[in-house]
């Protein structure tokens, strides 16, 4: 009987496979998948690793027309210069405080507005309010930035709702406005982007169980308690993930809505790390200052991604990885 018991054991072991083993099961098993996958594999391979040898440019003193192997090295010069600038900081500042809007306002924006839709059932109205709700994501900044430089103008359709409601007497140039700039911009993120964001989480909704949503129906409870005690755990891990990915961003704050929204007058208030970065490095040519702060952002973003992924594992266990 030891015997049978000890050989029960060595059988219900699972074997030990190395990584190499274990990649090349897996491939036999998928190959199909493998396969296809090759051309997206050669695609991150050309334009997302082998550019990354330009990095390097953060660190050499690079002049167009001359080679990298040509280029002096200066260690991290470009940075400490970068960082002792007096308009680090209001970069810094800008930066941050529209990211943290879009991490808060604009991020809690497209859950609440799906928990919303959710609970249209007539199916027409639902469709409606889904199609409108699309339409700005499909618009160019280009358009959209028009379209709001014409609604927000001195004389523009909003200003006059304000002037025939009674509110004011004339006309306000918003977008003059510094102290206003970073709600319209934030407002302007929201409108563009709303239905598009909402979609992950609609389809998100469809995954909770039915028979707890009869249960808590049958108990008594509301559409609020189904919501927050059913409908938004099931959703919840996907908030997390997406927060956790969208927290690599966070000094990243728009390029194209400042160069569309802002003036000269607001530009205390609009300019932030990609405006810095092509005004200054594009087109004046220093390239090098611009790798070295695009380089600092990235190694940033990718450092708050791992310590929100870790995080979030430990006290939610919800993890990219």
């Amino acid at each position: 009987m030891e015997d049978i018991a000890i050989s029960t054991k060595i059988k219900a072991k699972p074997r030990d496979r190395s990584f190499r083993a274990e990649l090349f099961r897996n491939f036999r098993t998928q190959k199909e998948l493998w396969l296809l996958s090759i051309p997206i594999i050669a695609w991150i391979i050309i334009f997302a690793y082998i550019p990354m040898w330009g990095v390097s440019i953060a660190f050499l003193d690079f002049r167009p027309g001359r080679s990298l192997m040509d280029s002096p090295f200066v260690g991290f010069q470009h940075f400490e210069w970068f960082f002792s600038q007096p308009i680090f900081m209001r970069l810094l500042r800008n930066t941050l405080v529209m990211s943290l809007l879009g991490m808060t306002v604009g991020f809690a924006a497209p859950i609440i507005f799906s928990i919303l839709l959710n609970e249209v059932h007539i199916k027409k109205v639902k469709q409606g309010i889904q199609t409108i709700s699309y339409l700005p994501h499909f618009i160019s900044w280009v358009a959209a930035g028009a379209m709001i430089r014409s609604i927000l103008a001195s004389e523009g359709a909003f200003n006059d709702f304000l002037i025939w409601a009674g509110l004011i007497d004339t006309g306000i140039p918003w977008l003059s406005q510094g102290n206003l700039y970073w709600a319209i911009f934030t407002i302007a993120n929201i409108w563009k982007g709303l239905g598009w964001s909402s979609i992950i989480y609609l389809a998100a909704i469809t995954g909770a169980d039915p028979s707890l949503l009869e249960a808590c129906a049958i108990d008594g409870g509301g559409r609020a308690r189904m919501v927050w005690h059913i409908i938004l755990p099931t959703i919840l891990p996907t908030i997390v993930l997406l927060w956790i990915m969208g927290i690599g961003g966070i000094l990243s704050a728009g390029f194209d809505q400042h160069l569309i929204l802002g003036t000269p007058l607001t530009q205390a208030y609009w300019d932030v790390f990609d405006t810095y970065v092509f005004r200054f490095g594009i087109q004046l040519g220093n390239f090098s200052i611009a790798t070295a702060v695009g380089l600092w952002r990235s190694i940033i973003g990718f450092s708050l991604v791992l310590l929100t992924n870790w995080f979030c594992r430990k006290k939610l266990d919800i993890a990219l990885i």
